[in-house]
């Protein structure tokens, strides 16, 4: 019985490639003849019948691989009873998983008697296996996909050097041991590190294997015949599994292995204890280092100890700053593979070539490198799993990774193409007719020109994305300028940084660019070039330095106020002349220059905070955010994320994200507010909400560090508090009354329900008073602890009961007792802004109760009057009366702020008995609002002292963001000055009957 002439179907096989086909099918007709002559002498059975019984599928099937892959044809010849045994596993159609193929390579492994057998075993497997991936991925069957093929591939390869390096250990035991253990006792092993593809579980279908060796650490084996140094011992194991896989055999080799991404590449030693790996990373790690590590993976031995030494690494890999500085060193390695692109005339490869695989990793490893240390969901090996979060993270439009993401799949597909055709590594497009067609055919593309207009379209695509991210700056503004009549070239703006111009020709340049007083502007560039900070600068920052100025003058001269923009900007340059990433930064985009001048020219405040905080720079980056401030609910949601993302018991690290996120989110308000795109009471609410859940936040905080030393407190009613904070926060002043500015402090009252005699339940118990005195000195010292973010508020506690002779925190009913029995008509006064602005939603509506009992009390309306005006015009001697002629103080001369607070509160505190809808707010506008509406006041009178309050609080906004002093010209505000005066004599100092 012979294989019949029929049995591969060629009807839809492309007629150049039945001939081949045809060929093949005589090949393996011969091998099925021999293997069932030879099963008739040994009384096997022959594989030959069951060929015969294949279903018409798999035929189909098995004609499109062996017209496509001569890999599976030579393996097919030679082995062909391993068709039947691969589709009688189901490996045909689907991928085995890591456990079953670790089981299948043991029992393989068992028989080897010695180092060949054992390599013979990982080659015929490996074979095997590969011929299983192949098939799927020409056949494409339910499921598989380029990303399942490299997945299998990478998978495969971490089984064998698993399988192989267990093996060798064992063979090895009698001879030298095994190594000594740990100092925690735990047991020692070579550390595989993969990286590249491999690292990232994408592995194409003959790539090189790339790994980094490492064992824990030093010492020496114990138990065998011969006693070696850890060092020693790990070298040889190492090289010996480099040979498992590597050498070339009768059978083969399994995975080429490439060691050069180790420390000093082929010059260094195989294996590095993680103590010398660490040191060499922090001393001497460079750029490119670091971007091979991004795909670092643990795939054999001890996968555990290979956390460990990644996670101590991860510092070196990703920085904690935007590292901006990275994108150069991508630039410069990009331009290094072009060179030797050109050199060696590869334009046509698909992986280093123009608009090629390599340009879809840069784009994604780019961002990896400049914001992982921020962005922690960006630390993941795979690229398509950092592909896909980059539009949730806003650093790529969602539309950009829709188009990256088929190209990259369609250009390894192409590469597996190119890989399945003979098992060789490659990503040159074949030069000959017949590969082509079978290209073509793989890719179920029509003809081999069908295949190059999509490789073309692909190409051009992904080099538009690639040059979006990677291209220099520089080279878009001269295109820029190129493209205008007017304008100053970048070289000219270098010369002038440089002093290469005589005085002439700067003042020219300078008044060309609007400067109304060159002359300073020169001096100040010249100060800054001359200085020492800049003379004494490393080569790196000096570059980087020498690369922004011709930009960042560029940006000067097209902002509006030339001189104010420089004079305010250059203290920035100052600031971070020795943190040169933040230079990168702003020399990578062009277009946060323009912010940073727009923002500089209308605020010094601005200014001033981006000279202190440089992280905030990055806020420039994302402009639909940083003129768009958040509200509470998203406010809330990422703070959650920028904290999720810390280890809970790294507190400095999470005080450090806390503050950068206030200063960041108070800095959006800030250029919203200069923009015009919010309301004056939008701007007051933003700056509210973000203390509001940053007192959440510190609450929380606070909560937890004190609850897991001693334990939840006692309830005044019984049982025990739970991991929600049982404790409130009240603000009172600007916050309370949602009325906070730029730099205000938070005047807070700290209460808790606790059982006054009651004590936690931790292991080391406290007292109730005592734990909520300390859970409120921890929330203080949270608060306005300084880390190098600064610190997040200052904070005024003398509104709690008593004062700063009272205690710190006071217990509910100790609070509303205070209130009912001692507190002060001015304290009734304070109530009035007080308001939960954290904390317990139970203890939360009773402070509400005890605040609507205090406020809703009948009062005697003259010495109510009487306490009031009293304290006003004892402010008023003390805070007021200090503003030069013609103008007046905002907030405490006659006719401002202060005035519309008391007139408001007098209001609530001698109506609300008769008006409680006044008890429901805190804020001046609502509390108008309402005494409009309940007639309370003439509609009139609350129309003006609202417009007159309104006024009042922009001026003093902007004034911060200005930082000018709170004060107006008297005539711009006279007309709401006499409208607050008229009401305030007619409600509270009517004359004498």
């Amino acid at each position: 019985m012979a294989l019949s002439d029929d049995f591969l179907p060629l009807f839809d096989i492309p007629e150049p490639l039945k001939a081949p086909l045809g060929h093949v099918h005589r090949r393996l007709a011969e091998a099925l003849e021999q293997a069932d002559n030879l099963a008739g002498m040994t009384g096997r059975e022959s594989p030959l019948e069951d060929w015969q019984g294949l279903s018409t599928e798999r035929r189909e099937q098995l004609a499109r691989v062996l017209s496509v892959s001569d890999f599976v044809a030579e393996t097919l010849v030679r082995y062909p009873e391993w068709l039947l045994h691969l589709d009688a596993s189901g490996e045909l159609d689907t991928a085995p998983d890591a456990e079953v193929l670790r089981d299948w390579l043991e029992e393989r492994l068992e028989a080897a008697e010695d180092e060949a057998a054992m390599q013979a075993a990982i080659r015929r497997f490996r074979r095997a296996r590969m011929t299983g991936i192949v098939w799927r991925d020409l056949t494409r069957p339910e499921g598989i996909d380029m990303w399942a093929t490299a997945a299998a591939v990478s998978r495969l390869a971490e089984t064998c050097l698993e399988g192989a390096l267990t093996w060798l250990e064992r063979f090895l035991e009698p001879r030298w041991g095994r190594p000594a253990p740990r100092r925690d006792g735990s047991e020692q092993r070579l550390v595989v590190l993969g990286m590249g593809k491999l690292g990232a579980g994408e592995l194409n279908l003959s790539s090189d294997i790339d790994l980094i060796f490492a064992f824990p650490e030093k010492g020496e084996t114990e138990g065998g015949r011969k006693s070696l140094e850890h060092q020693e011992y790990f070298t040889k194991l190492g090289q010996r599994l480099i040979g498992a896989l590597d050498a070339v055999t009768a059978d083969g080799f399994a995975f080429r292995v490439d060691m050069r991404l180790r420390p000093l590449g082929d010059g260094g030693p195989l294996v590095g204890s993680f103590s010398s790996l660490s040191g060499y990373y922090q001393d001497q790690g460079r750029e490119w280092e670091r971007y091979a590590m991004l795909k670092a993976r643990p795939v054999a031995g001890d996968l555990d100890a290979g956390a460990e030494l990644l996670a101590s690494l991860r510092p070196f890999v990703y920085r904690r700053y935007l590292d901006f500085g990275a994108i150069e060193s991508l630039r410069e390695l990009k331009g290094m593979i072009n060179r030797e692109v050109r050199r060696k005339g590869m334009e046509g490869n698909i992986k280093l070539g123009p608009g090629g695989i390599r340009e879809v990793e840069f784009v994604v490893q780019a961002f990896q490198l400049i914001r992982g240390g921020r962005d922690t969901e960006l630390q993941v090996t795979s690229l398509r799993t950092a592909l896909t979060r980059l539009p949730e993270l806003g650093l790529l439009p969602a539309e950009v990774v829709e188009e990256l993401t088929p190209d990259y799949v369609f250009l390894r597909d192409l590469e597996h193409v190119l890989q399945a055709l003979e098992d060789r590594q490659t990503q040159s497009l074949p030069d000959d007719d017949l590969d082509r067609e079978r290209v073509a055919l793989a890719l179920d593309m029509e003809d081999w020109p069908a295949v190059m207009a999509r490789l073309d379209e692909v190409r051009a695509r992904v080099r538009r994305h690639f040059d979006a991210v990677i291209a220099d700056p520089e080279e878009e503004v001269e295109e820029g300028d190129a493209g205008q009549e007017e304008g100053i070239a970048l070289e000219s703006w270098r010369a002038l940084w440089r002093g290469e111009l005589d005085a002439e020709e700067v003042a020219e340049l300078l008044e060309e660019a609007g400067f109304e007083d060159p002359a300073a502007a020169a001096r100040r560039l010249h100060g800054l070039y001359q200085s020492r900070q800049v003379q004494g600068m490393q080569r790196i920052g000096y570059e980087r330095l020498e690369a922004l100025m011709p930009l960042l003058m560029d940006a000067v001269a097209e902002s509006e106020a030339p001189d104010t923009a420089l004079e305010r900007v250059l203290p920035l340059v100052e600031s971070v002349l020795r943190r040169t990433a933040y230079l990168a930064l702003l020399r990578e985009n062009p277009d946060a220059l323009g912010h940073l001048m727009s923002l500089c020219s209308s605020s010094p405040w601005i200014a001033e905070q981006l000279a202190r905080y440089p992280i905030l720079l990055d806020e420039l980056l994302t402009p639909e955010t940083l003129y768009t401030p958040a509200d509470k609910e998203r406010l809330s949601d990422e703070l959650c994320q920028a904290l999720g993302r810390i280890p809970e018991e790294d507190e400095e690290a999470q005080l450090e994200a806390l503050r950068v996120f206030k200063h960041a989110q108070v800095l959006h308000v800030a250029a919203s507010d200069i923009a015009g795109t919010r309301h004056l009471m939008k701007v007051s609410d933003y700056l509210t909400f973000i203390a509001e859940v940053i007192l959440e936040a510190v609450l929380a905080m606070a909560w937890k560090h004190l609850t897991r030393k001693h334990g939840f407190p006692e309830r005044a009613e019984g049982g025990r508090a739970g991991h929600a904070p049982e404790f409130l926060v009240v603000g009172y002043g600007k916050l309370g009354g949602i009325e906070l500015g730029y730099g205000s402090d938070l005047d807070l009252v700290f209460i808790h329900d606790g059982a006054p005699r009651g004590s936690t339940d931790g292991k080391r118990p406290l007292d109730n008073p005592v734990f909520f005195t300390r859970l409120g000195q921890r929330i203080i010292h949270l608060l306005t602890a300084v880390t190098p973010a600064g610190s997040l508020y200052e904070v005024d506690m003398r509104l709690r009961p008593s004062g700063n002779s009272g205690l710190l925190v006071s217990s509910l009913e100790a609070f509303a007792e205070y209130q009912r029995r001692d507190a002060w008509t001015w304290e009734h006064q304070a109530l009035v802004r007080a308001r939960v602005v954290a904390g317990h939603e139970r203890l939360a509506a009773r402070f509400a109760e005890i605040r609507g009992e205090i406020l809703g009390r009948e009062r005697e309306l003259p010495a109510l009057r009487d306490e009031v005006v009293k304290m006003r015009h004892k402010m008023r001697d003390h805070l007021g009366g200090k503003s030069g002629e013609g103008e007046f103080d905002l907030k405490h001369d006659p006719g401002g702020m202060v005035d519309i607070e008391f007139l408001c509160q007098f209001a609530v505190l001698s109506m609300g008995h008769e008006t409680p809808e006044l008890l429901q707010w805190s804020d001046n506008m609502r509390l108008l609002e309402t005494l409009e509406a309940t007639g309370r006041l003439p509609a009139e009178e609350c129309r003006r002292l609202r417009e007159a309050y309104l006024a009042l609080r922009s001026a003093a906004h902007r004034a911060s963001l200005t930082r000018e002093p709170a004060r107006g010209r008297t005539e711009a505000f006279e007309a709401h000055r006499q409208a607050v005066i008229a009401a305030w004599e007619r409600l509270l100092e009517p004359p004498a009957s």
